[in-house]
């Protein structure tokens, strides 16, 4: 059950329309999770600087179950979502920041309960 978080200074109309809804579909092939489980946030128009520059620029947050623990892993996550981004933002790698935060079942709610239970 991925989550999603991008975090741009970019105003909401230079965010492509339906970005969300590519976001997810990206996020499901690359961590090889159903569609239908990743969860997307996507947040326009913010006070944002990277690398000390408030130029446009975006922050993707990642987190999952099991699919982000490891610098192996996240080195191929984060090209593949580099190369989703840049094209989507028109904007350059330097100017996007990714965090990957791995999480266990018992730390995420649903359905009155937790993902362990579940």
């Amino acid at each position: 059950m991925p989550f999603v978080e991008l975090d741009t200074n970019l105003p909401a109309g230079r965010v492509p329309a339906g970005l969300e809804k590519r976001l997810c579909a990206a996020t499901a092939a690359i961590l090889s999770k159903p569609e239908d489980r990743v969860n997307v946030t996507v947040r326009p128009g913010l006070a944002m600087a990277v690398n000390g520059s408030t130029e446009p620029c975006a922050q993707l947050l990642i987190s999952s179950i099991g699919v982000v623990g490891t610098a192996e892993d996240n080195r191929g996550h984060s090209a593949r979502f580099f190369e989703f981004l840049t094209k989507e933002l028109n904007l350059g790698q330097d100017r996007i920041i990714i965090r990957f935060f791995p999480v266990e079942p018992w730390q995420i709610g649903k359905k009155g309960t937790v993902v362990t239970f579940l």
